[in-house]
């Protein structure tokens, strides 16, 4: 996927500045975008998962990611169907497994993925990731004077500094599935993780909703210190302002 993100991004950006660089295109430059929403706010909800998971790492149930940004859009001058938006955001990953022991806080060279199926287990166990972002977005609107009547594509970068780590467990069975202790424990960490990301970003969608992708350029665990893992993402984007 990121073989065809990064050239689309590309594409799309040098047909925006060839626009920009056309006498023509300012000529016909009459578009009215006083009324136009930028679509500043943008909540995303969508499925989450790791490429190049190993077989022995168990997860189950709807594994999601949600995240807010608040980006400033800036439409070309001479080309309003284009526009470039940046801005802070928050990133939340969360991932859940099963019968499965994550050790973030072990005096291990690398983090534990301990498969407990043959013994006592938590009921419920779950990996969660926050993230300070930075994302950057080249638009297209087709309709930049109605936009939230309007068919929309995006390309964009992502920039993520790794703010918290842990997991968090509830209900230690038996063996056999049966409740033992009632309880949830709870271990935060970030020293298997690496502390930064890039992650590639498309967007297609109509007014204020659209479908999103994401995949993290970067691996989500320092070199030898788990597994060789890059997590994607994809899901419904809610946008407006």
């Amino acid at each position: 996927m990121k073989k065809i993100l990064l050239p689309a991004f590309l594409i799309l950006l040098v047909s925006s500045v060839s626009a920009q660089n056309d006498p023509s295109s300012k000529k016909k430059n009459n578009i009215d975008l006083s009324g136009r929403s930028n679509d500043h706010l943008m909540i995303q909800l969508g499925s989450y998962g790791w490429i190049g998971k190993p077989d022995s790492i168990h997860t189950k149930g709807f594994s999601k990611s949600f995240n807010i940004y608040f980006l400033f859009d800036f439409p070309f001058k001479t080309n309003p169907h284009f526009s470039v938006a940046l801005g802070p955001g928050v990133s939340n990953d969360m991932m859940y497994f099963n019968k499965t022991y994550i050790g973030v806080k072990d005096n291990s060279p690398t983090i534990p993925f301990t498969d407990q199926s043959d013994t006592t287990h938590f009921k419920k166990t779950k990996l969660a990731m926050a993230w300070l972002e930075a994302p950057v977005e080249l638009r297209y609107t087709f309709d930049p004077a109605h936009n939230d009547k309007s068919f929309k594509l995006a390309f964009g970068v992502k920039i993520g500094a790794l703010v918290n780590v842990h997991t968090r467990n509830k209900d230690l069975l038996t063996r056999n599935g049966e409740p033992l202790l009632q309880y949830i424990q709870k271990e935060a960490s970030k020293k298997f993780f690496n502390g930064n990301r890039i992650a590639l970003s498309a967007r297609a969608g109509w007014g204020h909703f659209s479908l999103f992708y994401t995949y993290q350029a970067s691996s989500l665990f320092k070199e030898n210190r788990g597994p060789n893992v890059n997590p994607q993402s994809f899901g419904l984007t809610l946008s407006g302002l």
